[in-house]
């Protein structure tokens, strides 16, 4: 199951919450193989504006590019921590296409 805000049950491990009370889905003690589809299922269950705060092991630019190519416009992705051990990402589901805010360049 994957855990939201919508069910309830916080996605962090300890019941986390970000600076905005959004949740937390820590993913480092995720295998790898369940990292995305858990990521992805945090994010189609979030409401429209709402986000949550990921984080992982390792910078998670490829998954960014994934959000890229199949949410187009409909997601934001904001760095809140850049290693070297921990990234924390607040990742958001657009309100609208039409109030979606340009996404930073990944570098």
């Amino acid at each position: 199951m994957v855990e939201t805000e919508r069910s309830g049950a916080a996605a962090g491990a300890q019941g986390e919450r970000g600076e905005r009370g959004e949740s937390v889905l820590d993913v480092r003690s995720v295998s790898p193989p369940e990292r995305h589809s858990r990521i992805f299922g945090t994010f189609t269950h979030l409401e429209p504006g709402g986000s949550f705060v990921l984080v992982n092991d390792h910078d998670p630019k490829p998954l960014f590019y994934q959000f890229q190519a199949e949410y187009t416009g409909r997601f934001s992705w904001e760095y809140l921590e850049q290693g070297p051990k921990t990234w924390r990402v607040r990742i958001g589901k657009q309100k609208s296409s039409v109030e979606a805010t340009p996404l930073p360049t990944i570098p």
